[in-house]
This record gives C-alpha cells, sequence and structure tokens, in this order.
C-alpha cells in the first residue's frame, strides 16, 4: 500500500505541472511543447484497480504495475540531429580533398604518371547501371513549350544507355519562341570536394571514340569546355555522327581537330580549336526536324590516339576573322 500511496501522489503532482507555452519558450516549436506533455501524462492506474491488484496477487501484481510505467509514449521519435549531419558532410569533403592531394602526388587520377603516359586509350562513360545514367541528364524543347519527349534507361541485360523518344518540331504556342524540335542528352559536370567543378584532360589522345547503334537519324556531338574559366555557357564545339540504322552496332571516330566552335547554336566564322585539357561535358542533340519516333543506344564512349592522324586543325583562319592568331 505504500507503494500505491507514493505512486499515487507522484501522479498527482505531475497532474498539477502546467503545459509549456511557446510564450514562456519562445525558441520551442507547437510540436515540442505537445510532445512534453503527453509525456509528462503516461498511462495511471485507478485507485480501485490498484487495490484489486494488490489483493489479488501481491508480487504479481507488483510487476505488472512496474510493466505498464515502463511503456513508451507513442509520440517519441527518433531523434534527429543537423549539427551531426552537417559536420558528417564537411568531414566527408575533407576526406575527399584529401585524396585529391594525395593522388595529384603519385599522378594523373591516381596514376603513376609514366602508365597515363602509355595509354594509348580510355572509356570515358560507359552503361552497366543505373549508378551509369545518373551521371547524365536529358533535356528537350518542352522546357520552352514544344512537345518533343526524351527519356533515358538500361538497355538490354544492362550492357548499354537507350535513349528513346518523340520529336515534334511544332512551334510553341506561347508567342515566345517560333522555332522547336529538338532532344539531348548531357553529361553532367565532375563535381571534387566542397562541389568544386572539375574537368577531364584529353590532351594526349586525338580522337573521340563511340559504339553505339541508331535508326538512321544524324545526330550532333557536342563538347563543352570549362566554362568558368574560357568560355560562356551557350559556347562549344560540335561536329555531325551518323547512324547507319539496323540491329547492327557501329563503331564512331570523330577527330577533335575536326570539331567547329558555335555560339548559341551558331557556327562562328572566327574558329577556335578544341581546348583538350579543359574538357567539362559531351553531349548528343537530335533536331532533323523530323517528327516521329527516334532512339540512340551506346555502348560507351572513349577517346584514343590514332596514330594515323596528324592534322591538327581543320579550318582556316584570316586576320580578318581572328586578328589575334596573326599578331
Amino acid at each position: 500500500m505504500a507503494l500505491v500511496h507514493k505512486f499515487l501522489s507522484g501522479t498527482y503532482i505531475l497532474r498539477k505541472c502546467p503545459k509549456p507555452s511557446i510564450a514562456s519558450c519562445p525558441f520551442l516549436s507547437t510540436r515540442f511543447a505537445d510532445y512534453c506533455s503527453n509525456s509528462l501524462q503516461k498511462p495511471v492506474v485507478m485507485p480501485g484497480k490498484a487495490s484489486q491488484r494488490n489483493t489479488k496477487g501481491g508480487v504479481q501484481g507488483h510487476h505488472q504495475r512496474e510493466g505498464a510505467l515502463d511503456i513508451s509514449s507513442p509520440e517519441e521519435k527518433a531523434e534527429v540531429s543537423f549539427d551531426k549531419a552537417i559536420i558528417d558532410e564537411i568531414k566527408d569533403h575533407f576526406r575527399q580533398l584529401k585524396d585529391d592531394i594525395v593522388n595529384h602526388w603519385i599522378g594523373p587520377e591516381g596514376r603513376p604518371l609514366h602508365e597515363v603516359l602509355l595509354e594509348q586509350a580510355k572509356v570515358v562513360w560507359q552503361f552497366r547501371g543505373k549508378e551509369d545514367l545518373d551521371k547524365w541528364i536529358v533535356t528537350s524543347d518542352k522546357t520552352i513549350g514544344g512537345r518533343s519527349e526524351v527519356f533515358l534507361k538500361m538497355g538490354k541485360n544492362n550492357q548499354s544507355a537507350l535513349l528513346y523518344g518523340t520529336l515534334s518540331s511544332e512551334a510553341p504556342q506561347n508567342g515566345e519562341s517560333g522555332r522547336s524540335g529538338y532532344c539531348a542528352m548531357i553529361s553532367r559536370v565532375p563535381k571534387g570536394p566542397f562541389e568544386r567543378k572539375r574537368s577531364y584532360d584529353w590532351s594526349q589522345f586525338n580522337t573521340l571514340y563511340l559504339r553505339v547503334r541508331g535508326d538512321g537519324r544524324p545526330w550532333m556531338v557536342n563538347i563543352r569546355e570549362d566554362t568558368d574559366i574560357i568560355q560562356r555557357k551557350n559556347q562549344m564545339y560540335s561536329y555531325f555522327m551518323f547512324t547507319r540504322g539496323g540491329p547492327y552496332w557501329q563503331e564512331i571516330k570523330i577527330p577533335f581537330s575536326k570539331f567547329f566552335f558555335s555560339n548559341q547554336g551558331r557556327i562562328r566564322d572566327a574558329q577556335y580549336q578544341l581546348l583538350l585539357d579543359k574538357i567539362s561535358s559531351i553531349g548528343f542533340t537530335l533536331a532533323d526536324k523530323v517528327d516521329g519516333p527516334f532512339f540512340l543506344e551506346i555502348d560507351f564512349i572513349g577517346v584514343f590516339t590514332d596514330p594515323a592522324h596528324t592534322e591538327e586543325f581543320a579550318y582556316e583562319n584570316s586576320p580578318v576573322l581572328n586578328p589575334r592568331l596573326f599578331k
């Protein structure tokens, strides 16, 4: 009986405790105040029931009452610490920065220098799982009100990427754009520690190498340089890629010297050579004005050195077009 009296008096004191208010504690939210009040109101045994349990069974009733007191409130949830999450994120970035510094001393991309110099071919992108698709984004003229659709998924047996959709050259009805009809697939810019942009160094290679399978449509291959240092967003280097169609794969080799310079979709009179040590991203664009379905299946995208190709730049310049090259 002494134990029951002590328990009942303690419950009475808890009930007399005022509910925490937001006015008294401005830094507490409403949810926190409700949680405090609910946590104080734990299951209570009524006096009549307590006396009956005490008379029925001595030790067994005592254990049952103590078990009822240990029941946790359903409002209690796992505590989330945003400070800990921020600290873990900063630690992860510093860990990446440390790895970059160590790899820089070892050699390019953490490999010995002699191994990189002797490399004749390199696969930059391949598609063997969903994590490879996450390195790319797809876009179409829907961003300006068009009707084209484009999708990207894994191909058969997870051995390729399948880019497919429907091209529509119908102009948007918003009155702002008079032309439409394009779909594109663009690689994401690689990021380093603290979201610092990285770039690819292809200076020891001279040819772009792709293994694709298409439906006979012509595509435009676009290469962007590091936009923060060299050029603006709408500037790129482009060249054509013609697919044969049919069930057979084709290997396409495009020398970097063939890529021409364009700005905002227009080929410039003054041409510049592509700087291969500052490559930011690569993309594929379809805009042949042929409405209907399309598809392009890609096995891998790489670079290699073709010893038979000795051309440095395929386009001529004159002092009138580009006087800086003739100073």
